[in-house]
């Protein structure tokens, strides 16, 4: 499932069709026999947070290196701001990138690292001052102007970063895994001051990662890829809520699905099903399912204390196996091992129940069982 094909452009009732930030129209590209990037057509609107979320080799960075001009499309076609560049250099697009491993000018101050690129192009040094002293507010490092990256911590670093690509008042940013080398505390607070940023910058960003969590935190939309190929694109919500394949389904969070005899037995119909493990609650096995819910009497065969959430895994008298998430609001690691072993009925709302597709382009239709 891929987004719309990307030459269309939105029309606004006050004026003449806007052009898409970042258009792709098929394009492929194969490294030998290996195709990386399989016929894609995606549309990224003006302004927005765009992720490409995906596993290592599933084609994202290939596809954000050919917007940036460092790779060459084998087909197909990428347009910025509605114009052809595909067989333009790096240097000609109105794109800059900012790299996991920052590429900073260690001998050079934070303001001169930020100041690089201008100095470069030619901009006059009183421009250059001022333009610097702006990209620095923005990622709120003005009073580290004069220090060095060896005397700034990771979180910083990146902020160096991000502020020198944003001096060159590009018409999109392209991230590619920028967080990655951060530990986990710091790559969190990054995610929030990244969206920040970029709401504040008014900038298209493409944002590259594999971490499922970026992605749903920063992103306005998101593309999921998978063996070269975009499995759906849609908001965060959507995409998580109402995976179309059972890739996404597993890919973004996590999932149960039930198939086969199995989910014959329990939604009446076979078929191929997700429903998220947030979304089953555990109840006594003499206790009534909702009329609008789902249902699915087992046996818990394991249970996994995590602190916030202890995951249930029971397996089902109708076959195949689902989990559930609890909150330990008032139980202890002690107190939630006892229900080992315990008969239960599993119990869901309909409507979060995902029938899924097998991959994309199936016709098997994604909506709730009846």
């Amino acid at each position: 499932m891929t987004d719309s094909p990307p030459p269309s452009t939105g029309a606004s009732a006050a004026g003449p069709p806007v052009p898409s930030a970042v258009a792709l129209s098929g394009v492929t590209k194969a490294f030998g026999a290996v195709r990386a990037v399989d016929g894609i057509d995606l549309e990224i609107r003006a302004g927005e947070f765009f992720s490409m979320l995906g596993p290592s080799g599933s084609g994202k960075t290939t596809v954000l290196r050919m917007i940036a001009g460092f790779e060459e499309p084998t087909g197909g076609r990428v347009l910025l701001g509605g114009t052809d560049v595909t067989r333009l250099a790096p240097f000609d697009r109105d794109v800059n990138t900012v790299f996991q491993d920052y590429a900073l000018f260690p001998h050079l101050s934070v303001r001169q690292n930020v100041e690089y690129g201008l100095k470069v192009k030619r901009v006059p040094r009183a421009e250059r001052t001022r333009r610097a002293a702006e990209a620095l507010a923005a990622v709120r490092l003005e009073d580290f102007a004069a220090r060095r990256p060896a005397e700034l911590s990771g979180g910083q670093r990146q902020r160096v970063a991000l502020a020198r690509a944003l001096v060159n008042r590009p018409s999109v940013l392209l991230l590619d895994e920028p967080l990655g080398a951060l530990d986990l505390k710091l790559r969190l607070e990054m995610q929030i001051e990244l969206k920040q940023i970029q709401r504040e910058a008014g900038i298209t960003f493409v944002f590259v990662t594999h971490d499922q969590d970026e992605a749903l935190t920063m992103s306005d939309r998101i593309a999921v890829f998978n063996a070269g190929r975009i499995e759906q694109v849609g908001t965060p919500a959507e995409v998580y809520e109402h995976p179309a394949t059972e890739f996404v389904a597993g890919f973004v969070g996590t999932s149960n699905l039930l198939q086969g005899d199995a989910a014959a037995q329990v939604f009446g119909e076979p078929g191929l099903y997700s429903v998220r493990p947030e979304k089953v609650r555990i109840t006594h096995p003499d206790d009534p399912a909702g009329p609008d819910e789902c249902s699915a009497p087992g046996t818990i065969v394991e249970v996994v204390y995590a602190g916030a959430l202890t995951r249930f895994v029971v397996d089902l008298e109708a076959g195949g196996r689902l989990v559930a998430l609890r909150q330990n609001v008032e139980e202890s690691s002690t107190d939630v091992a006892r229900h080992r072993g315990s008969t239960v009925l599993l119990a869901w709302q309909r409507r979060h129940t995902v029938r899924l597709s097998a991959r994309p382009g199936d016709t098997t239709p994604n909506d709730n069982p009846q």
